[in-house]
C-alpha cells in the first residue's frame, strides 16, 4: 500500500474555486455540505480515473497553493423506488424551497426518470446527479493496491472538506469522469442591521443549546456535548445552519433542498424546522423512556437506554464526527451494490444464486464495523470469482496434437499413444466421463510438462495443484466459514486461478499425500475424482455444489505403491520409464543445451559442444532416470563459457574466444568425474555380486550385494538397513546354498555340515543408510554366497534379479525396464532375469537390446551357469538315472591321482556297497580321468565293486 497521510493545513487567504472543476459522486444519501468533512472509500472504475490523476498532483505539489486540490462533490439521486426518496410537500413560503423537484427544476439539474431509475450496479449517467453540489479541497489521501487472483486492485481514501455551493451550469467532460463549468454561492457576512435574519441567528443557537441539553439527558459523551456548545458560541451562521443540518437525521430530499439553498434566510429557516422536530421527536423518546423505566430492572433500564441513544443519535455523532475529522467509515460506498454486479454478471446456478442473494442481503443490513461483515463480503466475492459458467472450446486436432507432444517430449511412443488415444475418444464423444490418468515414473521424466502439453493441444487453460506433504482433508475441500482465515480449498482455488470451469489439472505428487489427526485428504479426493459424484462436489467454505465433471484431472507420482488403494483405482496408470543414454543425449542437443545458452545470454553459436562431450557429462557427471541434473551441469558449462566470452569481449578480442567445449575444459569446469565404472572392480572378488534395484524414486539402479565368511558355529549376519522382506530372501538364499552344495559341486559329497557348523556367513549390502526391501535380490543373494564358497568371481559386466525360493525356482518380479534401463546406464551388458519376465522386454527400446545379453532363468541353475565366465560345473540329478553334467571343484585333486585309479578308489572311501553320494562322485572322477588312464586299469578295479555293475 502507498499512501500519504499528511493533511494538508488550511490557506489564510479566501479559496478560489476554478470555474470547472472535476467531479466527485456520491450515494447511498451521502451529501457534503459546506464546513463538512467527509471521508470516502472510492474504488469503481470510472471514479479511480479520476483519482489516479489527482493522486499524481497530490505527489508532484510543494507549496500550499499547490497542495489545495478542488473537487466537486455533487450527490446521485435516488430512483422512484428508492425508499429515501420520499417527497416534501412544496412550500407556500418560498418558490426556492419548494421540494425536491422545484429545486431540480430551477436549477436546470438532471432528474432520474420515472421509468428508468438509477441503477446503483452501474456507473452514473450525467441525468442521474443533482444540478447542486459543493466544492471542497482535499485533506487527506490514501491510496491502497491490494493483489487478489494475480490481478492488481487500487482503491483510494479521500477526505473532503465542503467550501461552498455551486450550481452546475454544464457538462464539460462526462468520459472517464465528469467535469462541469458551475456557478460558485460563496456565504456572505450577514447584515447585523437584518432584523429578521438576526432573529433567526437567535432562534437557531437557542434550539441549538436545547438539543445539547436533550442529549445530556440521553447519556452523551460529555467531549461530544462540549465540542456541540463550542461550534454554537463560535460558527458563522451559513456554516452552522449546515452543521445542524448535517447532524440531525433528514430524509434524502431534505438533504438536497439544504444543499440547494445558497440563500442564508431560506436554509436558516429550514434547518430551524428540521432541529426542533428532531427535538420533539428527542423530547418524546424521553418521555417514553421514563414511562417504561420503572417497570424494569437496572440491568435492562441500562440496555434500553443505551439502545435508545445509539438509535436516535447515529447520525448525529456520526455527523460531529466528520466535523472533528474522526470519521473511520472507509468502507466503498457502493460496495454492496457491486458485489450485486459482479453476482449477477457471475450467472450462477440456481442454488448457488439463492445463497447468493441471502448473503447480499444479510449484507445490506450489516454495519462495515461488525465482524461478520467481511467474512459475508469475501465469501460473496469468491462466489463471484468462481467461473460458473465460463469455458473453453476444446480443440481436439489429432494431428496437432501429435506435433505438440512430439516437439514437447522426445521418445515416451507408448505414453504419447495413450494420450492420443484419449484425445481421439474425446473427440468422437464430447461428453465422456474419461479416464483419470495418473503418470507414474521417476523424477525428471517430464510427468508435469506433459500435462502442460496435453493442456495445449485441447485448447485448455492449465493449471498445477501441488500435493506433495499436504495433511489437512481442509485443503482439498476447505474450511467452514465458521473459521477465522477460512478459505475455500485447492480445487476451488485453483478454478478461480484458471477462470474457467474446464481446465486440466494437475495432481502433482499425489503418492506423497499425509494423513493426521486432521483428516485424510486422499479420501477427500476420492469424490474429487470420481466422474459419477464430481458433478456436484461441494466445497465447506462455498457450501453450494460445483460440477468438476468438466474438468480434466490429471495425476503424477513416482511410485504407484504409496497411493491408498481406493484412489488408485479411480485412475489409469501410465508408467513412464527413464531415459537412455541416446535418448538423453538428443533431449541435451535439441532442447536443454539451446535452453542454458539463451538464458545466459549466449547466441547459439558462441557453446559448441559435440556428442562425445555431452555423452561425457550425461554418464560421468550424472546417474539419473531424468534429465534435471543433466540441465544443471549444462547450465555449469554455459556460466563458465559466459565469463569467457564476457572477459574476451570487455578485452576487445572477441577472436580469442573459443566456442568449442573440449573434454579438457568440461572437466576444469565440473572437476573429476563422478561417477564411474565401478561395476568391473567391485565384483572383481569372490563374494561380490551386482544386482538390480527399484529404488523409491520409481527408478532403477544398482545394487552390489557382498558376502564374507569367517570361521564360526553357522551364524548368518545381514547388514544394510534392510527390511523383512529381504532378510528373508538371504535366509532362504542360504539355506538353498547349503542344501544344495554338493550338487552344485562347492564341497566334497558328505561335507555340506561344515558350512552349516563351522562357517558364519555376513552378508552386506552397501549405501546402508538407503533402506532396502523385497524379493528380487534373493537370486543376487545366491550367487553371492556360490561365488564365496566356489572362490571364483562373477564375470565383468552382469547383473541379476529375480526371487527365489526354498526348491530353486527363480519367480518374476517388477520394474524389469526400469532396472534394464538402469544396468544399462551403469555399463552392465549382461543381465540375467527371471523366465517369465522375458515378455517384459517388448518395453525396452530397441537400441538397449541391441546392446545387451539376456539370460532367462527358469531355475537357479540357469542363473550360476550365466555368472561364471569358466563354469562352476554341477552334477544334477536326472529323473530316473544318474546324469552326468559338471566337473566340481574336486577334479584338480582326482587328477593328482591318475598314477593309480587304486589310490583314486581309496582317496573316495569306497565300500562293497557305497552310498548313492559316493557313487556320484566316482562316476564323476571316471569320466574325468577316463582320457588319461588305460582302459585295462579301470575295468580290473571296477570289477571288483559291485557297487558300480553299469559302469563295468
Amino acid at each position: 500500500m502507498s499512501s500519504s497521510n499528511n493533511s494538508r493545513r488550511r490557506p489564510d487567504r479566501p479559496m478560489t474555486i476554478p470555474s470547472e472543476i472535476p467531479l466527485v459522486c456520491t450515494r447511498n444519501q451521502r451529501v457534503l455540505l459546506p464546513g463538512i468533512v467527509m471521508r470516502l472509500h472510492i474504488g469503481r472504475k470510472e471514479t479511480t480515473f479520476l483519482m489516479d490523476s489527482l493522486w499524481i498532483r497530490y505527489q508532484k505539489a510543494v507549496t500550499v497553493d499547490e497542495n489545495t486540490i478542488i473537487v466537486g462533490c455533487v450527490p446521485v439521486l435516488p430512483g422512484p423506488d428508492d425508499p429515501s426518496a420520499t417527497q416534501v410537500s412544496p412550500s407556500s413560503n418560498d418558490g426556492v424551497t419548494a421540494g425536491v423537484k422545484s429545486v431540480v427544476g430551477t436549477s436546470g439539474a438532471r432528474q432520474p426518470q420515472p421509468d428508468k431509475p438509477a441503477d446503483p450496479t452501474k456507473p452514473p449517467e450525467a441525468s442521474d446527479l443533482f444540478g447542486w453540489g459543493v466544492a471542497a479541497r482535499i485533506v487527506n489521501f490514501v491510496k491502497n493496491t491490494a493483489n487478489e487472483a494475480r490481478l492488481t486492485r487500487v482503491s483510494y481514501i479521500v477526505t473532503l472538506e465542503g467550501i461552498m455551493r455551486f450550481k452546475i451550469h454544464k457538462f464539460t467532460k462526462t468520459t472517464p469522469y465528469f467535469e462541469a463549468s458551475v456557478q460558485t454561492f460563496p456565504d456572505n457576512i450577514p447584515d447585523s442591521k437584518d432584523k429578521d435574519l438576526q432573529a433567526l441567528l437567535i432562534n437557531l443557537r437557542t434550539s441549538g443549546h436545547e438539543l445539547a441539553s436533550v442529549l445530556s439527558q440521553l447519556q452523551l459523551p460529555a467531549n461530544v456535548l462540549n465540542q456541540l456548545r463550542l461550534i454554537l458560541d463560535g460558527t458563522p451562521p451559513g456554516k452552522m445552519a449546515d452543521l445542524f443540518a448535517s447532524m440531525i437525521d433528514l430524509s434524502m430530499d431534505e438533504k438536497l433542498q439544504i444543499l440547494s439553498s445558497p440563500d442564508l434566510k431560506v436554509r436558516i429557516t429550514k434547518t430551524l424546522e428540521l432541529l426542533t422536530r428532531q427535538i420533539q421527536v428527542l423530547k418524546i423518546s424521553q418521555r417514553l423512556q421514563s414511562t417504561v423505566e420503572s417497570k424494569l430492572g437496572k440491568k435492562q433500564r441500562e440496555f434500553f437506554l443505551r439502545q435508545q441513544a445509539s438509535i436516535e443519535t447515529m447520525s448525529l455523532l456520526d455527523a460531529i464526527k466528520k466535523e472533528l475529522g474522526e470519521d473511520g467509515d472507509t468502507q466503498e460506498e457502493d460496495e454492496v451494490a457491486d458485489l450485486t454486479k459482479r453476482v449477477n454478471e457471475a450467472k450462477l446456478p440456481n442454488e448457488p444464486q439463492k445463497a447468493a442473494q441471502r448473503e447480499l442481503q444479510r449484507l445490506k443490513r450489516m454495519h462495515p464495523s461488525v465482524a461478520e461483515y467481511q467474512v459475508v463480503r469475501t465469501y460473496l466475492e469468491w462466489l463471484a470469482e468462481v467461473p460458473w459458467s465460463i469455458s473453453t472450446n476444446d480443440v481436439l486436432d489429432i494431428s496437432q496434437a501429435r506435433r505438440q507432444l512430439d516437439e514437447d517430449h522426445y521418445g515416451l511412443h507408448k505414453v504419447k499413444t495413450r494420450i492420443l488415444e484419449f484425445l481421439a475418444v474425446r473427440k468422437l464423444k464430447q461428453d465422456l466421463k474419461g479416464p483419470i490418468l495418473c503418470f507414474v515414473g521417476p523424477p525428471g521424466v517430464g510427468k508435469t510438462s506433459l500435462g502442460k502439453s496435453i493442456a495445449n493441444a485441447m485448447g485448455r487453460k492449465f493449471h498445477r495443484i501441488s500435493l506433495g506433504g499436504v495433511r489437512d482433508e481442509a485443503e482439498i475441500r476447505g474450511h467452514r466459514r465458521t473459521y477465522i482465515g477460512a478459505l475455500p480449498g485447492l480445487v476451488v482455488q485453483g478454478l478461480r486461478r484458471s477462470g474457467v470451469n474446464n481446465p486440466v489439472f494437475l495432481l502433482d505428487e499425489i503418492d506423497k499425500l499425509g494423513q493426521d489427526f486432521r483428516g485424510d485428504p486422499s479420501s477427500a479426493l476420492l469424490e474429487v475424482l470420481d466422474p459419477e459424484q464430481n458433478n456436484s462436489f461441494s466445497d465447506h467454505y462455498l457450501s453450494v455444489p460445483f460440477d468438476l465433471s468438466n474438468v480434466l484431472f490429471i495425476a503424477t507420482a513416482n511410485e504407484a505403491d504409496t497411493i491408498p488403494g481406493p484412489l488408485l483405482d479411480r485412475m489409469e496408470v501410465v508408467r513412464i520409464p527413464g531415459y537412455t543414454f541416446d535418448e538423453k543425449l538428443y533431449i541435451a542437443k535439441q532442447h536443454l543445451l539451446p535452453k542454458q545458452v539463451r538464458m545466459h545470454g549466449l547466441q547459439e553459436d558462441d557453446v559448441k559442444i559435440y556428442d562425445k562431450v555431452l555423452m561425457k557429462v550425461a554418464t560421468a557427471y550424472t546417474l539419473e532416470a531424468g534429465v534435471r541434473n543433466l540441465e544443471r551441469e549444462l547450465a555449469s558449462v554455459c556460466r563458465a563459457m559466459a565469463v569467457d566470452y564476457a572477459d574476451a569481449k570487455e578485452k576487445g578480442r572477441i577472436d580469442l574466444y573459443d566456442p568449442v567445449v573440449t573434454l579438457e575444459k568440461l572437466e576444469k569446469v565440473l572437476g573429476l568425474a563422478r561417477f564411474d565404472d565401478e561395476v568391473a572392480e567391485r565384483t572383481s572378488v569372490p563374494g561380490v555380486v551386482t544386482g538390480l534395484a527399484w529404488t523409491s524414486s520409481g527408478a532403477g539402479g544398482l545394487l552390489f550385494i557382498e558376502a564374507s565368511s569367517v570361521p564360526g558355529k553357522g551364524a548368518l549376519q545381514l547388514t544394510g538397513k534392510l527390511g523383512d522382506v529381504i532378510k528373508e530372501s538371504a535366509q532362504i538364499g542360504l539355506t538353498w546354498v547349503r542344501g544344495n552344495a554338493s550338487r552344485i559341486g562347492i564341497t566334497p559329497c558328505g561335507s555340506e555340515r561344515s558350512l552349516l557348523d563351522k562357517i558364519d556367513v555376513h552378508i552386506h549390502f552397501p549405501a546402508g543408510a538407503t533402506p532396502k526391501d523385497g524379493p528380487s535380490a534373493g537370486v543376487t543373494i545366491v550367487i553371492a554366497l556360490v561365488s564365496l564358497f566356489a572362490n571364483k568371481v562373477v564375470r565383468e559386466h552382469t547383473a541379476m534379479t529375480g526371487e527365489v525360493t526354498l526348491s530353486g525356482q527363480v519367480l518374476p518380479v517388477g520394474g524389469i525396464k526400469e532396472k534394464v534401463l538402469a544396468a544399462h546406464r551403469g555399463g552392465i551388458r549382461h543381465i540375467i532375469i527371471p523366465y517369465r519376465n522375458k515378455k517384459d522386454l517388448a518395453e525396452i527400446p530397441k537400441n538397449v537390446l541391441e546392446e545387451t545379453e539376456f539370460v532367462f532363468a527358469k531355475r537357479i541353475e540357469d542363473v550360476i551357469r550365466g555368472c561364471f565366465a569358466d563354469g562352476v560345473k554341477m552334477a544334477l540329478d536326472a529323473p530316473s538315472n544318474i546324469h552326468f553334467e559338471l566337473e566340481t571343484w574336486a577334479a584338480p585333486i582326482f587328477l593328482k591321482q591318475v598314477g593309480a585309479v587304486r589310490v583314486l578308489v581309496r582317496s573316495l572311501g569306497l565300500k562293497n556297497r557305497p552310498s548313492e553320494c559316493l557313487k556320484r562322485r566316482f562316476c564323476i572322477a571316471l569320466r574325468i580321468l577316463s582320457p588319461l588312464v588305460e582302459p585295462g586299469q579301470l575295468s580290473a578295479d571296477l570289477v571288483c565293486h559291485q557297487g558300480f555293475p553299469s559302469l563295468h
